[in-house]
């Protein structure tokens, strides 16, 4: 679990998150959800430790991130999978050496181990076949899958994805969200997501949480979503089509 506590992040004169407290649960995806500027990526890079909270804290299952050595921190690091907006994969590596690339960054494993980790990682998104290809041969659903795949190689406790449906067509997009769902699930990781997409909010957002303007607006479930009539949360998700009808239909069964 990670416990988010009033954390407070500035930079110069922009006050960009104004005292953010949420909890994020063992083996749930989460959604971070808002416009642009509503301090989303400011409050994944704090999660991450990139960026350290000027007030609150941010603790992983009860150690609080700001009271590790540094030592604590690259094991904590270590706990961490991440898959980036652009999956950020190497150029120059094979799918499998990208795939390898935390098994050679945070363990002691020879060879062998981390190419049989991998494979069996490849193997677990459904790309058997991928190895020895350069991500300029893979597709952009084929690329996020590899990113996945490098994001679980090393068993990780959290699970951080930014827009990982980003670029993708809608079919593909369902599939990413059920492959993180899945491997959530399966592993009984702590995940969350960074989305603007409302189709992957009613398709996984266990928890939503609604950032605007540096505050937290709202939270609850892709469940609860249909039903609140917060006015900040309706104006955003009305400018998805299929939200509005996936509404309606909820709304008219419940009357």
């Amino acid at each position: 679990m990670i416990d988010v506590k009033n954390i407070q992040k500035s930079f110069g004169d922009a006050h960009i998150l104004k005292g953010i407290s949420t909890t994020f649960e063992k083996g749930k995806t989460s959604l971070v959800i808002g416009q642009s500027g509503s301090g989303k990526t400011v409050f994944l890079k704090c999660l991450l430790g990139l960026f350290s909270p000027e007030q609150g804290s941010i603790s992983y299952d009860g150690k609080i991130y700001s009271e590790l050595t540094d030592a604590q921190k690259r094991n904590l690091r270590s706990e961490i999978g991440m898959v980036f907006q652009g999956s950020a994969l190497f150029d120059s590596m094979t799918i499998m050496e990208n795939v390898m690339f935390p098994l050679r960054l945070f363990t002691k494993q020879n060879k062998s181990e981390m190419e049989d980790r991998a494979d069996f990682v490849l193997k677990r998104v459904n790309l058997e076949d991928a190895h020895h290809k350069m991500p300029s041969e893979a597709s952009g659903g084929m690329q996020k899958r590899v990113a996945i795949a490098r994001a679980i190689v090393n068993n990780p406790k959290y699970l951080f994805c930014d827009e990982p449906n980003s670029g993708l067509d809608p079919k593909t997009a369902i599939v990413i969200d059920n492959l993180i769902q899945e491997i959530t699930d399966e592993y009984n990781i702590t995940t969350v997501i960074n989305s603007h997409d409302m189709n992957s909010v009613m398709e996984i957002g266990e928890k939503i949480v609604f950032l605007k303007d540096g505050l937290k607006a709202w939270e609850g479930s892709k469940e609860t979503i249909f039903k609140t009539d917060n006015e900040v949360v309706t104006n955003f998700v009305y400018s998805s089509n299929l939200f509005k009808k996936v509404r309606k239909m909820y709304l008219n069964e419940n009357e």
